[in-house]
This record gives structure tokens, sequence and C-alpha cells, in this order.
């Protein structure tokens, strides 16, 4: 319709320019006038010709519009009843799964209903039991009565005492799982600090005597040390405090007391004397006088060096005389001034595995025993000695608190007197360290036997390894597994409050069930 009414223009405004030709030839002059109406009808029939053609042209565009269009409706209205029929699939199938699932939903009900019937006739059926059950349990309580002669406070009261058992038991599984795991975690810490201390320090051990023997040139030497009617003799033990004893033991002399330091000076004079060959009693006395003062300075000497071989270089002197006087003190068999080093070396490198302060531990360690440089002199323990010790040279109070712990009188504040008493046990309680009168070591395992003996449900019991053990076997039928646990540590216990021994003794319980029977 566009393309005709541009066309109406078009003609409109040829016919008006015709018009416009014709008044201009019109004017100028009529014989133009024909010609010009020529050309206008001319101009107006090619007008008209091309408005017809421009009109098909535009009917043919617009019916091919109409077709494309058409063809494009027919498209989508088949790719919409495509859509639609396979909804209505879809729509079926879900209908049909509605009703399987609708039929197996009504079977389910049914079911569950059918169910529902049997429960409640189940319910019915417990509740009937259960009052006969319990009108059961009271004839059996009534009976149980009659014959147990118990009533029902009575019956409570051995409950009660069962579930008191029940508990013990219990809290004796507790503990010893809690001891099983503190020991796998602290043991594992303790044995490495301990190995690391050991095996990075070795000692060698010197056992002390009572008794010196000086070996002589000759025989007729014992009589120029008796002397004229035993004076030499007399004027040698006088000057020393030793015995000496000239017996039979050829070319020998044999020098008895229990201070060593006496006896070393003894056999020192003794030897220079045969040497000298001037024996009366002017000169011993003049000797023994000198060698005492060579050997004060040997003393001192030797605690330098043990203090030095520890780094320790600020002792005071008199400290230093005192740890070489522990050269010639023995306790038990072991020499005190080599178990002071080894406590001290112990404490330091224990000490230095924890973190802690090295050097107040070695310090407390080669000091712990000091007291027994003197204890022979003085009045009172070796504890309170050293601490007067250490007070009076002006060591310091983390160093006297270390020392004073070793033996337990005192409760250790610090983690170095824990560990300068933990070393003091190692070195004195390892196999060998020590020995003991065979009288006491014999009294002390006849007493552990018997602690052990007293309680009840023991059968048996042996105490090995030189005392450190005590094993214990009990009647399985009076013991039980859980009772053993605390078997174990109530004899633990009573020795620790009856015995006195160095080192730990290890308590172990024994329980065993033996089935026997004969074949006949």
């Amino acid at each position: 319709m566009s393309i005709t009414v541009s066309v109406l223009i078009g003609v409109v405004g040829a016919i008006a320019l015709a018009a416009l030709w014709a008044i201009v030839y019109r004017t100028r002059g009529q014989a133009q006038l024909d010609e010009a109406r020529k050309t206008g009808e001319r101009i107006i029939d090619d007008a008209r010709k091309a408005a017809e053609a421009k009109v098909k042209e535009a009917d043919l565009e617009a019916k091919e519009k109409l077709l494309q269009m058409r063809s494009d409706f027919d498209r989508q209205a088949q790719q919409r009843r495509e859509e639609m029929k396979n909804s209505e699939r879809r729509l079926q199938q879900k209908e049909e799964n509605l009703d399987r699932k609708t039929q197996q939903i009504d079977s389910r009900i049914a079911e569950v209903e059918r169910r529902d019937h049997a429960i409640g006739d189940r319910e019915k059926t417990l509740e009937k039991r259960e009052a006969e059950l319990l009108a059961l349990i009271e004839d059996q309580r009534r009976k149980l009565e009659q014959i147990s002669g118990l009533t029902v406070e009575q019956a409570k009261i051995e409950l009660i005492r069962g579930i008191e058992n029940e508990a013990k038991l219990e809290a004796a599984n507790i503990i010893k799982r809690i001891e099983t795991e503190a020991n796998e975690l602290g043991g594992v810490r303790a044995r490495k600090i301990l190995g690391m201390a050991i095996q990075r320090m070795a000692s060698d051990y010197v056992a002390e005597n009572t008794v010196s023997v000086v070996d002589l040139p000759s025989e007729d030497m014992k009589g120029r040390i008796i002397g004229r009617e035993g004076r030499n003799i007399r004027a040698l033990e006088l000057a020393t405090g030793v015995d000496l004893i000239v017996d039979d033991t050829p070319e020998a002399v044999i020098l008895s007391g229990f201070d060593p330091i006496r006896r070393e000076i003894a056999r020192i004079s003794l030897e220079r004397l045969m040497q000298d060959g001037r024996i009366h009693p002017a000169r011993i006395e003049e000797l023994v006088e000198k060698v005492r003062q060579e050997l004060d300075q040997k003393l001192f000497e030797e605690g330098e060096a043990a203090a030095f071989s520890l780094g320790l270089t600020d002792l005071h002197p008199e400290v230093l005389k005192l740890l070489g006087r522990l050269r010639y003190r023995t306790s038990y068999g072991q020499n005190v001034l080599v178990h002071s080093l080894e406590v001290a070396q112990l404490a330091a490198l224990m000490a230095v595995e924890l973190g802690v302060n090295d050097t107040i531990a070695k310090r407390g360690g080669l000091l712990h025993d000091i007291g027994k440089a003197i204890d022979r002199e003085m009045e009172g323990t070796h504890l309170e000695l050293g601490r007067q010790v250490l007070e009076k040279y002006g060591e310091k109070r983390e160093v006297i608190h270390a020392m004073e712990c070793h033996h337990g009188d005192y409760d250790p504040t610090t983690v170095e007197a824990v560990l300068v008493n933990a070393a003091d046990a190692l070195s004195a309680a390892r196999p060998g360290a020590r020995r003991e009168i065979l009288e006491n070591y014999v009294h002390r395992l006849e007493r552990l036997e018997s602690i052990a003996n007293a309680m009840e449900g023991v059968s048996k019991s042996f105490a090995i390894q030189a005392g450190r053990e005590l094993r214990i076997i009990v009647n399985a039928e009076k013991i039980g597994d859980e009772q053993a646990i605390w078997l174990s540590k109530d004899v633990a216990r009573k020795i620790e409050s009856e015995l006195q021994y160095p080192g730990q003794i290890k308590v172990t319980v024994i329980r065993e069930m033996r089935a026997i029977d004969y074949a006949k």
C-alpha cells in the first residue's frame, strides 16, 4: 500500500508539473500548447505505466513476504505441536508413575495397618506377661527373703557392698591403665636422660679396708720397729693414733685403724723411717709431724684436682681440703670422693638434658657428702655438718638446699635438688657400688620376706637380686587380678615405712591358677 501511495504522489507531482509547463507554454505561445499537451500526456502515460509496474512489484513483494510469514508460522506451529505431544507423553508417564506409587502406598498402608494390629496384640500380650512377671518376682522375693533370712534393707546393704567391690575393681583397672601410660611416657624420657648420663660418664671405683699392710725389707726390721722394750712401736702408735700389728706375717707389718688418714700418715711415716734408718721416739715424732703437714697439702691438692676436673675453680680452700679428705673416706666400701664426683657428673648431665642450671646441680652433687669429711671428729649427722660448712664458707642457698635434700630429710623445692637426690641414689644403689655387712644384708632380706608373708592371701615370697626385688606368690582363690595390684602397692608402702635401704626395691606380685586332675 505504501508503494501505491508513493506512485500516486508521483503522478500528482507530474500532473502539477505538466500544468505548470502548460501555463508557461500558454504564455509563450499557442504554438507550443499542443506540444506540451502531448508531452504531458506522454509523461502521464509513462507515469501511469511506472505506477502500475511499481504496484505490481509491490504486490509481488507483499505476496512473497506473506508466503514467508505463513511458512514461518507453519514451522513454529509444527514445533509447538511437537512440544505439546512430548509434554502429553511426559504427563502420561507421570500419571502412570503416580498410579503405581499410589498402588504401592496403598499396599504399604495396608501392611502398616496389619502390623499395627499385630503390635497391638503383642502389647496386650506383653502387658499380660509383665503383670505375670511382676507377680512372679514378688513371689520370688518373698521366697528369697524366707530362704536367705535377709530383709529388703539387708539385701540392699549386700548389693551396695557388691557395688563397692566392683567400683574398687574398676578403680584398680583405671589405676593400672594410668600407671601403665605414665610409665610408658615418663619412663621413655627418664631412661633416655639416665642412659645418656651414664654412657657419657665412666669412673673407676676404689674399695678401702680398715687395715693397711707395709712391706718390710727384712725380718730384722720388725725388731727395730718394736725397739727396746717396745718404745719405738709405742711412740709410733701414740704419734699416729693407729695400731701396729707385728705378727708372724713374713716381712710385713699391719696398720689397723678406722681413720684412713691416720693410717696413711702411719704408712708413709713408717716407710720413711725404714728408708732413713734412724728409728727412735724423737725421730718418729718429728717425721710423723712432717708427714702430717705434707698430707694436709696433698689433701688440698686432691680436692683442687677433683674440683678442677668438674670445671669448678671458685671453691673455698678449706672446702677443697675437706674434699681431699673424702679421698680417704669410704661408705659401705665405696670411696666417697669418687662417689661425689660421679654424683656431680650425673646430676650435671641430667640438668643439661632438662634445661636447668647444671652448675648448681654439679656443685650440689660434688658437695653433698662434704659433712662426711668431719663427721668422725664432730658430733652431728653429715647433713647438718655439711650445711654448717657450706654456710660458713659462703656457698649459695640453692647449692646448700641441693646438698641437704639428698637423703630425703628435707623436701626438695628445686629441680636441681631432685637431680642430686636421683644421682646419689643412682651412684650408690648400682650393683657392686657398696658393700654391706653380711648380718645387716641377711636381716634386710628376712625382713622383706616377713613383710610380704604377713599380708593376707600371700602363699610365698622371695627376696632376690641382692634385695633389689621382692617376688610375692599369692593364692589365686583368695586374691584376684585387681586385688593383686593393691597388694603390690600395700607391700611397697609398708617397706618404705619400715625399712631403710639404698635405691629402690621392686615388688612383683604373681598370681596363677592351676587345675590338677588325675587319670585313673
